[in-house]
């Protein structure tokens, strides 16, 4: 009986949290693409980034209280039940988020869907006397809601969701609230007519032991390079804070830097997603220090306070990291770049199995053997440092 009242419990706040945070991230992603069409098709609005940045960096400090932790809030609750998460945080990072890729700002957009979803769901606590593990299930089911949907990714948005919060002991009474809310808000969101970016699907069917020892080779300089982007990102935002004490005026100094730059040199295709250098980089040839400069510009425009996410700029930096380095192998470009692209992300965010999964889901289960020995080994190369600074390591699995 337990059981049963659980699995109807959960079932239904799964369903429709996963429904209404499907609805939230499509209309998210719309807004997205419209404001990126319009920054295409309007050059001009890069000259917008101090007096965007000072805007940003104004609403926030007045507004945003803890909302400015971004995700690091999410994870913080979730380790330590104190308060409901503000709602603030769902409109506030929706806009920012647009109004960084109205600019050119280099970021991504998992973390306005994750911070949506959790600031969204989380409100249920407010109308419901939940204990401390029912409140955890509410933002493990926010946060697989909103990176589900936001990519297209269901099963991965799940387990992504178990990894990132579930540090310290994997209980598996989070699986199936989190699995049924990442699908239903996945399937939501593609009911709204939302089209989600497909990959070329690598041929994975002539790779063979000797193949294996480069796939290897491939994850340890993965694990590299996501190594380099936390560390230059959490060095970077030490700068800002040391030399410019007030909130308001970082994002306003980065994007000044950043127009200066965009000014100087043609350097549009790191600005946003970078969604077409991605694509691109599966079949065409591209500059072997393209992912040094994305690292570069993601790190300048959120180490100074503007908003986004990290995870799409991660792909830029992995797929244009595998064109860059597939030629020291034998391997197929599209093979390299498929596989760097899912190990930059597993190194940095320090989850091999939701990227595992990630990597089935976009490019096709019978690459699962080198996909999961890509993730794990950049994730061990890359130390135990995250993107996340609230998130600890994972030591323990119970039933």
């Amino acid at each position: 009986m337990n059981i049963f009242r659980y699995v109807l419990k959960w079932g239904f706040i799964s369903s429709l949290a996963g429904a209404v945070v499907g609805s939230a991230s499509a209309l998210f992603l719309v807004s997205l693409d419209l404001v990126t069409d319009f920054r295409f098709s309007h050059p001009w609005t890069i000259y917008l980034l101090p007096v965007a940045g000072l805007f940003l960096g104004f609403v926030y400090h007045s507004y945003g209280a803890s909302s400015g932790k971004g995700n690091d809030l999410i994870i913080e609750e979730f380790q330590d039940p104190k308060s409901v998460l503000p709602f603030r945080m769902a409109p506030l990072i929706y806009v920012s988020t647009l109004l960084t890729h109205l600019v050119g700002g280099s970021a991504g957009r998992e973390g306005t869907a994750v911070q949506m979803g959790g600031a969204i769901v989380d409100q249920i606590s407010r109308f419901f006397s939940l204990d401390e593990v029912e409140r955890k299930i509410l933002l493990i089911i926010g946060v697989s809601a909103g990176f589900a949907s936001v990519f297209g990714t269901p099963f991965a948005g799940a387990i992504f969701a178990l990894e990132v919060m579930v540090f310290r002991k994997f209980q598996y009474r989070y699986l199936f609230p989190s699995l049924l809310a990442g699908w239903i808000a996945d399937r939501v969101c593609l009911q709204w007519g939302v089209v989600h970016t497909r990959f070329i699907r690598p041929d994975f069917s002539k790779l063979n032991m000797e193949s294996w020892i480069y796939v290897l080779f491939c994850g340890i300089v993965c694990g590299a390079v996501a190594y380099l982007f936390i560390r230059s990102g959490r060095f970077t935002s030490s700068l800002f804070r040391k030399y410019i004490p007030h909130p308001i005026l970082r994002p306003f100094v980065g994007g000044l830097i950043l127009l200066l730059i965009f000014l100087s040199a043609d350097m549009q295709r790191f600005m946003g997603l970078g969604l077409e250098t991605i694509l691109s980089s599966f079949h065409t040839e591209l500059p072997k220090f393209d992912f040094l400069l994305k690292i570069f510009f993601t790190v300048l425009t959120l180490s100074s306070g503007w908003k986004g996410g990290e995870v799409t700029p991660l792909f830029f930096i992995g797929a244009t990291l595998g064109n860059a380095i597939f030629s020291f192998t034998p391997l197929s470009l599209s093979l390299v770049v498929a596989l760097c692209l899912v190990g930059v992300f597993s190194a940095a965010t320090k989850t091999p199995l939701a990227c595992t999964v990630m990597g089935m889901e976009l490019f096709g289960m019978e690459g699962f053997v080198f996909i999961f020995s890509i993730c794990v080994v950049s994730y061990l190369v890359s130390g135990k440092i995250s993107i996340y600074e609230s998130q600890l390591p994972k030591i323990k699995i119970e039933t």
